[in-house]
């Protein structure tokens, strides 16, 4: 396995733009792309530890990004913080560079005070690899719902 990097936006603010336009082409909607856009621009200022954007680079290529946010868009917003937009490049996938990505967030949310660390995906079987553990359903505000995981800091 290559030797990968992680790129916190927050203390790199210099990859800001290119962080926007990444996770946008990943993530977002057409009406959707002011959320990363604003999201990604303000984590940089905030004294806040929270939110925070992260792109995982192979020799200076981005191949892959997540972020640690307050809420992840879904009714359970007495849980925080949350992994989101967890993404590896297809070329990258089945050598485990998802971990690092979760594991950056877990040591950020672990210095910022939090004992826990959750996410919400449709997923079965992946996160649970990763120290992750199914505890219920949460609800979008766009009608779906996703499966809610927890990690133990």
């Amino acid at each position: 396995m290559k030797e990968v990097e992680i790129i916190s936006v927050k203390k790199y603010p210099e990859y800001k733009e290119i962080a926007i336009k990444y996770f946008q082409s990943k993530w977002a909607s057409p009406n959707s792309m002011k959320v990363y856009d604003d999201c990604i621009t303000n984590c940089i200022t905030t004294s806040s530890p929270l939110p925070q954007w992260y792109l995982l680079m192979d020799d200076g290529k981005i191949i892959g990004c997540a972020g640690l946010i307050t809420n992840d868009f879904i009714s359970r917003m007495d849980l925080y913080p949350w992994v989101c937009a967890l993404y590896i490049e297809e070329e990258y996938r089945r050598n485990t560079y998802g971990f690092f990505l979760l594991e950056q967030a877990k040591i950020d949310a672990k210095v910022a005070g939090f004992s826990h660390l959750y996410l919400c995906t449709d997923h079965i079987g992946y996160y649970e690899k990763y120290g992750f553990k199914y505890i219920g359903t949460g609800y979008h505000p766009w009608g779906d719902s996703s499966r809610i995981y927890v990690a133990t800091l």
